[in-house]
């Protein structure tokens, strides 16, 4: 019964990528076409028992098998180009790796082989938007894709993992995987806005745009606020950039220090409920508009950055250290209020990496949510200072109410 049930699950995952291939060419005269639906499970069940004969005689037949298909593919390949002069192969590595995942089950690797059959229908499926995101890619977003990818995968696993500096403190391995992370988030925003358009409205912008940058979208909305008398809109948008902050700073810790997230959470999400419902109180007080206010998203990644980014973290993390060492939870605070200034990322990671050994977890979480409150009352400051008075009060109240919720919510800690 199992290799019936093997066998069986190399059937059905040819089965579900020849429906797939079938769809795609659903128009093509009968015969015209290399492979569909029918050939595919027969591909998938020829791999299921070319497996369950290999295992039992030799494992080399498994080699021997994929060379005969491929040949047969090949040569019907030839044919069709002759014809039709389509010179695409996506079917015949389709087939080709169907025979492949087939003989996966009664290896052993049920899920893998399952997982795997789903993933290749899904990727044939999204030829049409896959072809159409390739098209709209620019230059320096790929570049862009391809520097994470250096950080990440090339750079990140060969940094020394060990601690260097003052007390220790500076992990080249733990620092840079900080950076890596910040600029993963970063990219969620870019690439939502840039799916989205920046011309969808205000308030899409806000929220996805302030995943990139909060601080970036309140100063572009300001420019624009001194420009047009659309305060109570811009100001909702503002807030919404603000309230995706939070949740941002709960997916950078989730990542750092899980155990801080049930201590964390409350302020978080009050802050995020409070900035949300402030947001609709300006959004259902807007004036009437009509704009096509475009914003302005720049490179989502750059070496020079990420450089820039790593030495803020290096300095606060040995500041961090430095002010508990030597004042306590109480340096930890005035920290917390004057790194949040300038950026709410840097004193989040750094203290949620201390929290593992040297701070207690409630000193940690006090920190975070006074750094998180300090950088969303500097936005408000921002915005008025080029935005004008009267827009820029409401802002301030705006996030003077948030800032209170989340106050009121650390005592519940």
């Amino acid at each position: 019964m199992e290799i019936f049930y093997q066998v069986g699950l190399a059937l059905a995952i040819g089965l579900l990528v020849g429906l797939e291939r079938g769809w795609q060419q659903r128009r093509a005269a009968e015969g015209n076409r290399i492979a569909g639906i029918r050939t595919f499970g027969l591909i998938g069940l020829l791999g299921g028992l070319w497996a369950v004969i290999a295992k039992s005689i030799d494992p080399i037949l498994m080699g021997f098998g994929l060379l005969a298909l491929a040949g047969l593919l090949i040569i019907a390949h030839i044919e069709d180009v002759r014809e039709d002069h389509d010179v695409g192969i996506t079917t015949i590595v389709s087939a080709l790796l169907t025979f492949v995942l087939g003989t996966l089950p009664p290896l052993g690797f049920e899920r893998i082989a399952v997982s795997a059959g789903v993933l290749v229908t899904i990727m044939l499926s999204l030829k049409p938007k896959l072809h159409q995101w390739v098209r709209k890619l620019e230059w320096n977003e790929l570049t862009a894709i391809l520097k994470l990818l250096l950080i990440s995968v090339v750079l990140l696993p060969v940094l020394p993992n060990q601690g260097y500096g003052p007390w220790n403190v500076l992990n080249p391995y733990h620092i840079w995987w900080m950076v890596v992370l910040i600029a993963g988030i970063s990219f969620v925003g870019y690439f939502a806005m840039k799916l989205i358009g920046t011309r969808k409205g205000l308030m899409l912008t806000g929220l996805f745009g302030g995943l990139a940058s909060s601080t970036a979208l309140t100063l572009d909305f300001a420019h624009f606020a001194k420009k047009e008398t659309l305060s109570s809109i811009l100001v909702a948008g503002v807030m919404l950039a603000s309230a995706s902050m939070f949740p941002r700073v709960l997916v950078e810790v989730s990542f750092i220090n899980a155990n801080l997230l049930a201590s964390l959470a409350l302020p978080m999400v009050v802050m995020t409920l409070a900035a949300l419902s402030m947001s609709l109180w300006f959004w259902f007080r807007r004036e009437s508009f009509q704009s096509d206010h475009s914003v302005p998203i720049s490179n989502p990644f750059e070496i020079g950055t990420a450089l820039k980014f790593a030495l803020v973290l290096v300095i606060v993390m040995v500041l961090a250290e430095a002010a508990q060492v030597w004042m306590g939870e109480h340096g930890i605070y005035l920290l917390a209020l004057i790194s949040g200034l300038a950026d709410v990322d840097a004193i989040t990671l750094s203290l949620a990496r201390m929290a593992h050994t040297e701070l207690t977890s409630d000193v940690a979480v006090t920190g975070i949510v006074i750094g998180a409150m300090t950088n969303t009352m500097v936005k408000g400051f921002l915005f008025t200072f080029i935005a004008g008075t009267r827009a820029g009060l409401k802002l301030i109240i705006a996030m003077l109410v948030t800032i209170a919720c989340g106050g009121l919510s650390l005592l519940y800690i």
